[in-house]
């Protein structure tokens, strides 16, 4: 009986030791579990960053400001009837981005001494 007991209680020792000590015992439940949180907080960004973009292809799909909005910050486009003042600071580079105008199109000016040339438009520096 004796004998029994003790191949038992070795038996038990045998069996806790990789669930305690082992490649997967709790340690890598640990680590499993970290991981999990981690990613489930990745998803649950990118899925806040899906539906923004999202509301943002809806809004460009319906509405003309969004479009609106688009086209002057990221394509530099004014209306026809509109007038461009940039203002710049003293150290900063003169812009070569062209100004469009509607459909793209950069309507010519006449230039004070000569009416054949064209102009583009540029933009100066407004010293205060």
């Amino acid at each position: 009986m004796r004998l029994v007991f003790i191949v038992l209680i070795l038996a038990c020792i045998a069996i806790q030791y990789p669930l305690r000590m082992g490649e997967f015992g709790y340690k890598r439940v640990e680590e499993l579990n970290e991981q999990l949180q981690k990613q489930r907080e990745t998803n649950q960004a990118m899925v806040a960053r899906n539906n923004a973009m999202q509301a943002e292809i809806e809004d460009l799909k319906t509405g003309t400001q969004a479009l609106e909005d688009y086209a002057r910050s990221e394509m530099n486009m004014i209306a026809g009837n509109e007038t461009l003042v940039r203002i710049l600071t003293p150290h900063e580079a003169i812009p070569v981005v062209p100004i469009r105008y509607g459909a793209g199109t950069i309507p010519p000016t006449t230039n004070a001494l000569s009416s054949d040339t064209e102009q583009t438009n540029t933009t100066k520096p407004v010293t205060p």
